[in-house]
């Protein structure tokens, strides 16, 4: 499930961006700017894509049922894709068709005072939003960049909104220099050149986004400071030979699969090895909340060593996962 702080900023995003859509669509109508209609198409589009991300919140809240037993929390980063997508399609399709259509067939700007003062009205609003967006994910970031932190993040309604906001800004920039370009030189068509860089500055941010959401989607490793920190825990207990392997995968934001191969030492009694069991399971969740689901196998060394062996020599297999690599303790 998202943190509230994603709803927050989705929300504010939501808000400023309907707003917004409504006040440039009018602005291009009585305008004639191909760089407004795409900015306006732009806010449509943001607005479509807060909702399904608000919508991918509520479905990945869902308890698990039988047919899906570890919950619908990648429902999230599903709906994280459509966006990009959505993004991508009607976004920067749009906005670089009514550019190179402009550029085709250029028209002079009727009013360009009017565009003027809805762009800065629209950068008010953005830039609240955008405010927003950086605070909250201020609040996730560690000492690690922007860029970095978002390939960290296994939340990605926060960088989505931090995505789109981000590229609204810029392309309002851009609209706002391409009228007034076409306004100074009288090269109308200068317009549409700026409906098309916004294309591209969207075009950009969808590629960006899919590619990140996509990681998550096909099941994405936590962390390597949370595989060394369970293999730690591992390490310290009593009763185990060996580590086998640690394997995780993100549910969800804050949803963690882990599955461990392990080792027991000789001698235990099936008592001693339960309480092993729930001993490391005790610690391990109590270390890492966000580990929600551990399976935990007895498997000898040499058995597990066979069984990655033959996994090898299937076709197209290709193994290893983080923390999949065997160890003692």
């Amino acid at each position: 499930m998202a943190s509230p702080a994603s709803r927050k900023v989705i929300f504010a995003a939501l808000f400023g961006n309907l707003v917004i859509a409504v006040i440039k669509f009018a602005a291009s109508a009585f305008t004639g700017s191909s760089a407004m209609l795409a900015e306006a198409i732009h806010s449509v589009v943001d607005t479509g894509n807060q909702g399904l991300l608000l919508y991918g919140i509520r479905a990945a809240a869902r308890p698990p049922d039988e047919a899906h037993p570890f919950g619908y929390g990648m429902e999230l980063y599903f709906w994280t894709f459509v966006v990009a997508i959505l993004i991508f399609a009607l976004g920067a399709g749009i906005s670089i068709y009514e550019g190179v259509a402009k550029v085709i067939e250029p028209h002079p700007i009727e009013n360009p005072e009017i565009n003027y003062a809805v762009l800065g009205a629209a950068m008010v609003f953005e830039g609240v939003a955008w405010t927003i967006a950086v605070k909250e994910f201020r609040k996730v970031m560690g000492p690690r960049g922007w860029l970095e932190e978002v390939r960290h993040s296994k939340d990605p309604t926060i960088f989505t909104v931090l995505f789109e906001d981000t590229a609204a800004m810029a392309g309002l920039v851009v609209a706002f220099s391409g009228i007034a370009a076409a306004q100074l030189t009288g090269l109308a068509l200068l317009d549409g050149v700026a409906s098309i860089v916004i294309g591209l500055i969207l075009a950009g941010t969808a590629a960006l986004l899919a590619y990140e959401s996509k990681e998550l989607l096909i099941g994405e490793a936590a962390s390597r400071e949370v595989v060394e920190g369970i293999r730690k825990i591992l390490a310290g207990q009593e009763g185990i030979l060996c580590i086998n392997e640690v394997l995780t995968m993100h549910l969800g934001p804050r949803d963690i699969l882990c599955n461990i191969s392990i080792d027991f030492r000789q001698g235990l009694t099936s008592d001693q090895v339960e309480e092993t069991i729930t001993s490391m399971e005790r610690r391990i969740k109590s270390a890492h909340p966000q580990v929600t689901r551990i399976f935990i196998e007895a498997q000898g060394r040499s058995s597990h060593e066979r069984s990655v062996a033959q996994l090898a020599a299937e076709p197209g297999a290709e193994p290893g996962a983080e923390g999949g690599e065997g160890g003692g303790p």
